[in-house]
């Protein structure tokens, strides 16, 4: 049995009191904090690091839409925004593997800053929040933590974008977590200098990778077929290598994935290819160890690159996200919860607060879009069952593992983020329930907003 300790009530001071209140400044938070400024609503955004940006700036995942190809149709709205306002300020380059832009991680944090004061948004970073406030089952805001701390922030609306539905989960609605065993891998990604990047280049040229190859005998994905010949930034060889001469330990068969892009700078970014089995994003116990484990295979994985990849003898570490990357955490059961079939299946449904290509990505299953088909997302997937004034957009909205695939990913994150927002924003102006809310009159906000809807 474990040991408790009974803490003191105390008297906590209101710092604010809002009308549209935004916690977690990923692209669901940043995307749902904007749109409901732009639609006219008193909007605070809460975010515990020092940045907004979430998973682009604090993790460095700098692909929104690297999926993204001639035929591909999307939502647009802010999410593609990101990427048009990041190349106009100078921090952003041509992904790879697709017709998308890479956002540079730090660049896009002034991005983010400029978007954010434009649209009037009150930005309170360095707070972590730490419990809502209720009333019966109605959430009324939020207490937080930090340097100052305990303090309150109080609101009229609610949007739970931390991308683990730890509002939701604390004020009791319904939650599930994926079987630890079976949880889609975390990682640390990083950015590498001192590359020779005509000699990379020479080599992949000479060697191109392929979706194909992400198959082999230790991991096992599989693809409509269509994707199987297109050209995909792929490192897993050098790592194999590495392994069977014993340059690193023979335990580390699970390195292998993708790199950005290559600059002029000598610099390789994005490098996606430390994957960390068993890392339960909502266990402080799970992210330590994965920090630490994944920046030694990071060091293992340089290692490698230097001695089997061409251009890279002379690399070296330029830097680490600032925190771990969780694709796999606590979902709500929505009032309703998106599949696999529908996601597969071109659903439509009369609330679409956006569209989403037919893009999967995760529990084995690699689809990319390059066919122009897509599915509604629907604004139902965002309220939680349980609980009044508050919505749920991102990764843990409602939806099977196969749905999770998709819309865990970060351009569709910020389709539902946008559509939170708005909604939000109307249900003040009108006085209805969120879960209430004109459908019709979202919708016609998001389209002067410039969001497809089907």
């Amino acid at each position: 049995m474990s040991k408790t300790l009974l803490e003191p009530a105390r008297d906590v001071d209101i710092v604010a009191d809002t009308e549209v209140l935004v916690v977690g400044a990923g692209p669901a938070g940043l995307s749902a904090a904007l749109a409901a400024a732009r639609a006219g609503a008193e909007t605070t955004l809460v975010e515990r690091f020092g940045c907004l940006g979430g998973n682009i700036t604090a993790v460095g995942v700098e692909g929104m839409a690297w999926y993204r190809r001639e035929r591909t149709v999307e939502a647009n709205g802010i999410g593609r925004e990101f990427e048009q306002r990041a190349h106009e300020l100078g921090a952003a380059t041509p992904e790879s593997q697709s017709d998308s832009l890479e956002l540079d991680a730090e660049g896009f944090k002034v991005v983010a800053d400029v978007l954010v004061e434009e649209a009037g948004v009150r930005p309170l970073l360095h707070r972590l929040v730490v419990a809502p406030v209720m009333d019966g089952t109605v959430v009324r805001g939020v207490i937080t933590e930090s340097k100052r701390g305990r303090e309150a922030i109080l609101a009229k609306r609610v949007i739970d974008a931390t991308g683990d539905a730890d509002i939701a989960h604390r004020a009791g609605a319904p939650t599930q977590t994926t079987p630890r065993e079976e949880m889609l891998a975390a990682s640390v990604m990083f950015h590498l200098a001192g590359i020779d990047k005509a000699e990379f280049l020479a080599g992949v040229r000479e060697d191109p990778q392929t979706y194909a190859d992400w198959s082999d005998a230790d991991w096992d994905v599989v693809t409509d077929g269509k994707e199987d010949a297109l050209f995909s930034p792929y490192l897993r060889k050098p790592f194999a290598s590495a392994i069977r001469d014993g340059v690193i330990p023979s335990s580390l068969t699970t390195l292998g994935g993708t790199w950005g892009a290559v600059h002029d700078s000598g610099e390789v970014t994005y490098m996606n290819v430390v994957n960390l089995a068993g890392i339960d994003g909502t266990d402080p116990d799970d992210l330590t160890r994965g920090e630490i484990e994944g920046r030694r295979h990071a060091m293992h994985a340089i290692a490698a690159l230097r001695r089997y990849t061409r251009g890279c003898k002379n690399a070296r570490l330029r830097n680490f996200g600032m925190t771990i990357g969780i694709r796999d955490s606590r979902k709500i059961d929505a009032v309703y919860n998106l599949t696999g079939e529908d996601v597969r299946g071109q659903a439509r449904f009369h609330d679409s607060i956006g569209i989403y290509p037919e893009f999967i990505d995760g529990y084995g299953v690699l689809v990319l879009p390059t066919t122009g088909r897509y599915y509604d997302v629907p604004f139902r997937c965002m309220v939680p069952q349980g609980l009044r004034n508050l919505l749920v957009p991102g990764r843990p909205s409602g939806g099977d593992k196969i749905a999770h695939a998709s819309t865990r990913n970060m351009s569709c994150c910020a389709v539902q983020g946008q559509g939170a927002g708005v909604a939000a924003a109307l249900s003040l102006r009108t006085g209805t329930e969120l879960a209430d809310v004109d459908i019709t009159a979202v919708q016609t906000e998001l389209s002067r907003q410039g969001v497809r809807l089907h």
